[in-house]
């Protein structure tokens, strides 16, 4: 039996257990809040007051057991050598005190490939919550450490209102494209991820906003990009690279069935269609990254419906207009 099959294994479902951690001193809060001008910085006020006013413990989460996986590695048959890591390190803190420690991951690929959806899925498999920072985005440098409170319209990072607004002390936190972040000459945007992908070191960060310590020790890490080439190599360093493929020719019609069973399952609109998918129309499906199968779903089944059929065509599909190349199949 090889590996990726022996580790994906059915188990029985395992709901998440939680225990409290305090993600930041609520002394400190009170301390900074006390310092403020009486007439001045309103908006960092407020975020004092919510922060005492929540508390500072927050639930940090894992499954009670080795949780059922065999639906992801059938969803994302291209993840299959991330999902066996994922599953070494449940197995490693399955049935002690432990936390859940994960090694920040990297997935390179192609766009479209389902890499955001794979971050999306182990967030509910471990039932713990999940922030998103757009790297390519023109403040990217900002969001995750947040701007000085002396700078007209700052605010937090992201890391910071995840673990302060949030319920979870071990939340995804999802780094999009982080090979798009832009540079800036003296301001480096991926500085304070240094410190945040070091244990030790994430205990005590410190955004620039609140300038009061929280604790991103227990975050759970998963970069995307689709070149590694402009990654400082000290944040390749830090984490585990996985290069995920585009699935090939069985794996992306098996993916277009399931999507079509999903879409179809989840509507009542859905029952007047048949129960499987023609080979033709899997067959067109299976050459567009899975992130575009699911709009050629919707957009399939709305013309088949105009045309009264209950039954997707492959003229139901949409046209790839400005599309610049065919993606081909991986053989």
């Amino acid at each position: 039996m090889s590996t990726s099959n022996a580790l994906a294994l059915s188990a029985p479902p395992a709901l998440p257990v939680a225990r409290m951690r305090n993600v930041y001193r609520e002394e400190d809060v009170a301390r900074k809040m006390a310092k403020l001008p009486s007439q001045e910085h309103e908006a960092l006020r407020a975020i004092y007051e919510r922060m005492l006013d929540k508390g500072a413990q927050r639930f940090q989460v894992k499954p009670s057991g080795l949780p059922a996986m065999q639906h992801l590695y059938d969803e994302l048959p291209n993840f299959h050598e991330v999902l066996d890591d994922v599953k070494r390190q449940l197995a490693l803190c399955d049935g002690s005190g432990d936390a859940l420690e994960f090694t920040p991951m990297l997935l390179l690929g192609p766009p479209g490939i389902g890499k955001t959806h794979f971050a999306r899925e182990l967030a509910q498999l471990l039932g713990t919550g999940m922030g998103f920072l757009s790297m390519s985005a023109l403040t990217a440098g900002w969001l995750l450490s947040g701007a000085s409170s002396q700078w007209k319209g700052a605010k937090p990072g992201k890391v910071f209102e995840t673990l302060v607004d949030g319920d979870y002390a071990n939340p995804v936190m999802v780094v999009d494209e982080i090979d798009k972040t832009r540079a800036e000459q003296a301001y480096d945007p991926l500085g304070s991820l240094y410190s945040l992908l070091e244990h030790d070191t994430a205990k005590a960060f410190i955004d620039e906003f609140a300038e009061v310590a929280v604790d991103a020790s227990q975050v759970i890490w998963v970069a995307t990009a689709n070149d590694a080439r402009s990654i400082p190599e000290p944040i390749l360093n830090r984490m585990n690279v996985f290069e995920v493929e585009m699935p090939d020719f069985a794996a992306a019609r098996s993916i277009a069935q399931r999507l079509y069973e999903g879409i179809r399952s989840e509507h009542d609109w859905g029952k007047r269609f048949e129960d499987h998918a023609r080979d033709d129309v899997l067959d067109a499906l299976a050459a567009m990254p899975p992130r575009e199968m699911r709009r050629a779903w919707m957009t399939a089944f709305g013309n088949a419906r105009l045309a009264g059929r209950e039954q997707v065509q492959v003229a139901d599909l949409p046209v790839a207009h400005g599309r610049k190349r065919q993606i081909g199949f991986v053989h």
